[in-house]
């Protein structure tokens, strides 16, 4: 991902930030629970706790890696941890990465779950319940709405906020649409966010096709050699009747 210069994670940096900021002026939580959707090892975790950046994480898990990695990590977190009182949860389809992002220290606690497939185990659906928002970076279009319906459905008569960077190459509206009969509001936030570059012509002359036919304008954005994303926020409705997720 550094040879593509990945970097969308950094980007939302600021934006998270300021979700936290706003659900605790909405809420009076301070001590909120965070999952991150397609979290692989933990990287959106390691932005917002540690004063770091993709370009510092790229090398310090650049081969060779020290042998005591996991040490390392968990040494750095205690002394620099800037969110000491947020929780991060994680979920992903790769259990190596939740492992490593767990045993690190990044994640206080992961759903290994594949909820495109089918509903969360009873002990998943407990850990998901705790999350007051969710975050992703780049996984919804290839998780769709049955993924973020059965995190929301996990709360029972609670739906946390939501904060999702999407391709522009997927349409958020189809989950917009349904996370609204839930009790949702989404909002398409300004701007366009670089993902990472293409990695070959090939693909920047699919994506490309592909935006063009749903008459979508690349020029300044793809048709540069950029893959980009938007940011979605969903938050519940004030007035919705909880009992209706039942």
């Amino acid at each position: 991902m550094s040879e593509l210069d990945y970097r969308i994670p950094e980007l939302a940096k600021p934006h998270f930030q300021q979700l936290l900021a706003d659900h605790h002026a909405a809420t009076g939580i301070t001590s909120p629970t965070v999952l991150d959707i397609g979290c692989s090892y933990g990287v959106n975790a390691a932005l917002l706790r540690l004063d770091t950046t993709m370009s510092d994480l790229f090398d310090s898990y650049a081969e060779p890696t020290p042998p005591d990695l996991l040490a390392r990590d968990r040494a750095r977190l205690a002394e620099e941890d800037q969110l000491p009182g947020v929780r991060f949860l994680g979920m992903d389809a790769s259990g190596v990465a939740l492992d490593y992002a767990r045993n690190a220290g990044l994640l206080h606690d992961t759903v290994h779950a594949d909820l495109e497939a089918g509903d969360p185990t009873e002990a998943q659906r407990r850990v998901l319940a705790t999350a007051d928002l969710v975050i992703s970076t780049g996984c919804v279009g290839y998780v769709t709405e049955h993924t973020l319906l059965r995190v929301a459905r996990a709360h029972g008569g609670k739906l946390p906020w939501m904060a999702h960077f999407v391709l522009r190459m997927f349409s958020f509206d189809p989950i917009a649409a349904h996370l609204a009969a839930l009790g949702y509001h989404t909002e398409l936030a300004p701007g366009a966010f670089r993902q990472r570059r293409f990695a070959s012509p090939e693909e920047q002359a699919q994506v490309c096709n592909a935006l063009a036919a749903n008459g979508i304008d690349t020029q300044g954005y793809e048709s540069d050699g950029w893959l980009y994303a938007q940011l979605h926020l969903s938050r519940p409705n004030l007035s919705f009747d909880h009992e209706d997720l039942h």
